[in-house]
């Protein structure tokens, strides 16, 4: 899907880097065309500023998402997901990062979650990127204990991971 939405801008790569900020912050297009959070509008000014790019960008980003009726249906029902990743170092929590080989293999998350339900760990929240929408997708989990270096290990030795992270 993301590979789609992005051929759809292809001949302008600032409005592409329009949609990856639209798509990895969580914001939507409300029916003004203004880009929102929630119930909160981001000024396109500040959306231009933050990718280094004019606001005339982003408006005529946000005139395409609205008269492209798939794109209007995708961008105006994007939701934030609140992350406790980075306040796991605040909240006295660990992540786990871990990059897998085949991010649409079924069972990933359930066979990570078993590994440390199975050791006594509570898991606070698990995040997983859309393998659509990333190209390095990883998967979060962040833990209330410390996750114990053998557990570390018998999750990296899973054959569809790549690598695992601990911070």
């Amino acid at each position: 899907m993301f590979d789609e939405i992005m051929e759809k801008f292809e001949g302008s790569p600032s409005q592409q880097t329009v949609i990856r900020l639209l798509l990895e912050r969580g914001f939507s297009v409300n029916d003004e065309g203004r880009v929102v959070s929630g119930g909160i509008e981001i000024p396109n000014t500040q959306i231009a500023r933050e990718i280094d790019v004019d606001r005339r960008v982003v408006d005529s980003t946000t005139n395409a998402i609205l008269a492209d009726e798939e794109l209007r249906r995708i961008f105006q029902n994007i939701s934030h997901l609140p992350s406790l990743m980075d306040l796991a170092p605040v909240l006295d929590l660990s992540v786990v990062t871990i990059a897998v080989r085949n991010a649409d293999e079924a069972g990933i998350i359930a066979e990570i979650t078993g590994i440390l339900a199975d050791e006594g760990l509570s898991i606070r929240q698990a995040v997983s990127d859309d393998p659509e929408f990333s190209d390095e997708p990883r998967l979060y989990v962040i833990t209330e204990e410390p996750v114990p270096g053998d557990v570390l290990r018998e999750i990296h030795d899973l054959s569809f991971v790549r690598s695992v992270e601990l911070s």
